[in-house]
């Protein structure tokens, strides 16, 4: 119904950017400039993005510096460790991929997001 409004989108592609309660406060359903956006509000959305850039910028700043001190101090340095998924090397295509390795559910069960990073 409406279909051609509405790009001729299913429902499910209509609705896959909706809010969802109780969701990781990294879901990227939760991006202020995001939600800023599909209010209409394009000049504070586009101020937010801005200022989401910027902030991801540091923390890349923060790591490569942090990269090099423990390089110089003969240090290994993990990086970023992504909380839900690891990195394995396909054993059909030989290709890296990311496998979940769990903790999301659970999480979400307790509401525990306590081992969540502040992205925005």
């Amino acid at each position: 119904e409406n279909a051609e409004n509405m790009y001729f989108f299913s429902d499910l592609a209509l609705t896959l950017n909706e809010p969802e309660e109780w969701v990781a406060p990294t879901d990227s359903r939760l991006r202020p400039d995001q939600r800023l956006m599909e209010s209409g509000r394009w000049d504070e959305a586009n101020v937010e993005k801005q200022r989401l850039e910027e902030k991801q910028r540091a923390v890349r700043r923060r790591r490569e510096a942090e990269a090099v001190e423990a390089l110089e101090e003969g240090k290994d340095y993990e990086g970023y460790i992504p909380l839900w998924f690891e990195r394995k090397v396909d054993a059909m295509t030989g290709e890296l991929i990311c496998v979940y390795k769990g903790g999301y559910w659970e999480a979400k069960d307790k509401q525990d997001w306590s081992m969540c990073p502040d992205i925005f």
